[in-house]
């Protein structure tokens, strides 16, 4: 594979996107890069800085009562969270802090809330946040699965997005293609280079990547 390349965020020289250009295959479709968001995930000083600037984008809004974490996100949705309690955003719930929730998964890629997890949805606005986002596909089992539990999505946030809405919602991400105007996603069956019998780089998912 190609090294990595990275794009500062305008904003604040703690928050990187560090990308490598290929070809990999994600759960739904073909991209030609592979965003490497680890260290904005896990490093604490990098997911502080990613949290809050897309907590900025949320600053003016009235009433957030969960942050909902795709992609293992929970970090930045901490950070994130921190922020706009400290703006002085409002939430419904008794003990007037956010809740960060996690996406658990079943077996058929649907995501569930257990006993002890569907308050945190269930009459709740909640926040989707995710590192990336291509297809919709995933936001949009996510945003079905927080209606499903009694929930209302008040808004939809990511590190890079290759789409501007799903299911007429907004998504507000912190990079997008005007910043990889060459990022290209492909349906499995129609992607080009496949097509040209270019080579796979790798196996990408919300926890990394594995070299094939």
């Amino acid at each position: 594979m190609q090294d990595y390349k990275k794009i500062d965020y305008y904003k604040n020289k703690d928050v990187v996107l560090r990308y490598i250009p290929g070809h990999f295959v994600t759960p739904n479709s073909h991209v030609n890069y592979y965003m490497d968001l680890t260290d904005m995930k896990s490093r604490q000083r990098e997911a502080r800085a990613t949290g809050e600037e897309l907590a900025e984008m949320y600053i003016s809004t009235e009433i957030v009562d969960t942050v909902l974490c795709l992609d293992n996100m929970e970090v930045v949705g901490a950070y994130l969270a921190n922020k706009l309690t400290k703006a002085g955003i409002v939430s419904m719930n008794s003990h007037k802090t956010i809740y960060i929730a996690s996406a658990e998964q079943d077996a058929y890629g649907q995501i569930v809330f257990r006993e002890n997890t569907k308050h945190m949805v269930k009459g709740k606005r909640v926040l989707i946040l995710l590192a990336t986002a291509t297809t919709g596909t995933s936001l949009m089992g996510a945003i079905k699965s927080v209606d499903y539990y009694g929930g209302t999505v008040m808004g939809i946030s990511s590190i890079f997005s290759a789409a501007t809405k799903v299911m007429g919602i907004p998504i507000n991400s912190l990079y997008s293609t005007n910043d990889l105007p060459d990022y290209r996603s492909h349906n499995p069956a129609d992607c080009p280079m496949c097509k040209e019998h270019i080579p796979i780089d790798a196996l990408c998912n919300g926890f990394g990547y594995s070299i094939v």
